[in-house]
């Protein structure tokens, strides 16, 4: 199908992001333009998706549905055990509810807000590893998702065994700007898990696109098939979690893949508990059938050849302008840096978010900020963190959007490149939850 868009006056999105408290979050989806907040469950699902979904067996125990979903996690991933949940961070919080505890240590590559909020709402602690270069905007550099093992290890060396969670391996590396994750350095990861008697999860909500990634940059990987690359992937780690939303392509689900059956039967007590049966876990029987067909389809070198080609043209039109972004181009979105797009403005003032309700006011265009708003308080302190980058995201929903509406966002975003010192105060908080504040934040404009 196809949805009709209203592109709105100037007047009228200054009235409406004042209304929404100069939260994206807040604004009603009929007040967007062209939406590039996430990418998640805002695909556009295929002929035969929709054709699995008429099929979908929606008994409570045992659907047919759910066998369809757990062969296609079986071919894809190797995984002989999963449970489906509702999304990818109910499947964090049943998998954390076995593996994190207060006082707990958790490294990885960049944790993203929901894994991080998982983890300190447990009282545990996320630490960054991920490699420096990711940090460096204009290196152009394959993997800057990659971990950097010296850092991992110095973490596991320091931290007693009873007090190391697990190693979580985001791929593709959503906070370090869509970074993809090297086969070498997923290797390199297993080997420390190994060696310091630690569990390894992939966070897997963008594991096709990583994969594209290493069949296209890696040495010995360019004639292989993007699943054959994929379960090389998840060869090496002992469990996932799945944002289906993202590479699965549909509008709702997750869930958990395991290597030992001991771990997916504790875990199976929590997604009876927070989401439903071990054979529906909260989601329908169609939705399961869906998400079996978009597994396929997410794995397609042609599909992926497409998507990541118009995330790039987007990427490509913004860098040409001279505006400082994220090199190269991550799988899923665009990653400006607001930092040195608005550097009169301070971290304090929440930078990226000013700059993300600017590109609103241009162009009527959503997206969403990663920096000091999303980075959240230190849950000892209190205090703001400030991240070392302050960026805005432009993520692109799969199969919805042409290359004209990429072109235009463009447009819009150099228009207010060209006017960016004007911009000279940014937003102070008026009231934020206790965690996760950047979903619900409300905020005031400086002047």
């Amino acid at each position: 199908m196809v949805e009709s868009l209203r592109q709105s006056t100037p007047a009228e999105r200054e009235q409406w992001i004042r209304d929404a408290s100069y939260n994206l979050f807040n604004l009603r989806s009929e007040q967007v333009f062209i939406d590039l907040l996430t990418d998640s469950g805002t695909g556009a699902m295929s002929d035969r998706q929709w054709g699995a979904i008429m099929t979908g067996d929606e008994s409570y125990a045992g659907a047919s549905s759910y066998y369809h979903l757990k062969e296609a996690i079986r071919d894809i991933t190797g995984f002989e055990y999963f449970l489906p949940t509702h999304q990818g961070r109910a499947a964090e919080n049943v998998l954390f509810s076995v593996l994190v505890k207060e006082g707990d240590i958790i490294p990885g590559n960049a944790h993203f807000d929901t894994t991080k909020g998982h983890i300190e709402f447990r009282k545990a602690t996320a630490v960054d590893c991920t490699v420096d270069i990711a940090r460096n905007i204009e290196a152009e550099d394959p993997f800057k998702g990659n971990v950097d093992p010296e850092k991992l290890e110095q973490v596991l060396k320091q931290t007693p065994r009873e007090r190391l969670g697990c190693i979580i391996m985001t791929v593709t590396n959503n906070t370090a700007g869509g970074q993809p994750v090297s086969m070498a350095n997923l290797r390199a990861a297993r080997e420390l898990a190994d060696k310091y008697g630690v569990l390894l999860i992939i966070d897997s909500a963008r594991f096709a696109e990583n994969a594209y990634f290493i069949k296209r940059r890696e040495e010995g990987y360019a004639d292989r098939s993007i699943r054959d690359i994929a379960r090389e992937m998840f060869s090496y780690a002992d469990g996932m979690t799945m944002s289906s939303k993202k590479d699965g392509i549909v509008n709702i689900g997750g869930f958990i893949g395991f290597r030992d059956k001991e771990l997916f039967r504790r875990a199976s007590t929590f997604n009876i508990m927070f989401e439903g049966f071990v054979t529906y876990g909260g989601m329908a029987g169609r939705d399961m059938n869906a998400l079996a067909q978009g597994l396929y389809e997410g794995t397609g070198y042609e599909y992926l050849e497409a998507r990541i080609s118009q995330v790039a043209r987007l990427g490509d039109r913004i860098h040409s302008a001279g505006i400082p972004m994220q090199r190269p181009v991550g799988g899923h979105a665009v990653f400006i840096d607001a930092g040195r797009f608005l550097p009169q403005i301070p971290a304090e003032e929440f930078p990226a978010q000013r700059l993300a309700v600017e590109i609103y006011l241009e162009g009527g265009i959503r997206g969403t900020e990663i920096g000091t708003l999303m980075a959240d308080r230190d849950p000892v302190t209190r205090k703001n963190r400030y991240p070392e980058l302050e960026l805005v995201r432009l993520a692109v929903p799969r199969r919805v959007y042409t290359d004209n509406h990429m072109d235009y966002v463009a447009e819009a975003v150099k228009n207010v490149w060209e006017r960016r010192q004007k911009i000279t105060r940014g937003l102070a908080i008026k009231w934020e939850a206790p965690i996760m504040r950047h979903f619900t934040v409300e905020l005031g404009l400086l002047s």
